[in-house]
């Protein structure tokens, strides 16, 4: 179990926690996203995967410079939603039994974190700039179009590819 050693008594301090979850989520994430992308059994979702995964990398790194340059002493070790999002993810991506469902399963997951990940930056975006913090607004808000990016990717893919091929998969009886 995590400890809070701060009480969150500011916007200041919340937005300091909700940052330090922002990279505590980053990290749990950046853990999944080899192994999602080895299993993807579509070259586009691959390949989206792996863009994804670069934008992951470069939050991780904007975000310990941004930890750093902040004097962030309370950094969280796990973000409790992004656990459960990617346990959901790897627990249902094992029950598919077809590689183009596994491939729609795993885009829908992605692209739930994803929309997850919308909200924590959009929300430190808000608190950054409520707080005269221009510079954090502004990496924040550079986070939230990478995710808003890959969110109309990830759309693309599973109108145009993913779902239909999930869709027109034939069941053999066994």
């Amino acid at each position: 179990m995590e400890e809070q050693s701060e009480t969150i008594s500011t916007l200041f301090h919340l937005f300091k926690y909700n940052a330090s979850k922002c990279m505590a989520a980053e990290i749990q994430l950046k853990h999944s996203m080899a192994e999602w992308i080895t299993g993807a059994g579509s070259v586009q979702l691959k390949m989206v995967l792996q863009k994804y995964s670069g934008f992951v990398d470069q939050h991780v790194q904007k975000l310990a410079e941004f930890t750093e340059e902040e004097n962030l002493n309370s950094i969280a070790t796990t973000d409790q939603v992004m656990k459960a999002f990617v346990d959901e993810a790897n627990q249902k991506n094992k029950l598919c039994t077809d590689a183009e469902v596994r491939d729609a399963s795993l885009l829908a997951s992605v692209q739930l974190i994803n929309h997850f990940k919308i909200s924590m930056y959009g929300t430190a975006t808000a608190f950054a700039k409520e707080l005269n913090l221009e510079q954090a607004a502004a990496v924040f808000h550079e986070m939230e179009i990478n995710e808003k990016h890959i969110d109309d990717r990830l759309s693309q893919l599973a109108g145009f590819e993913i779902n239909k091929k999930a869709h027109t998969t034939i069941v053999i009886p066994e």
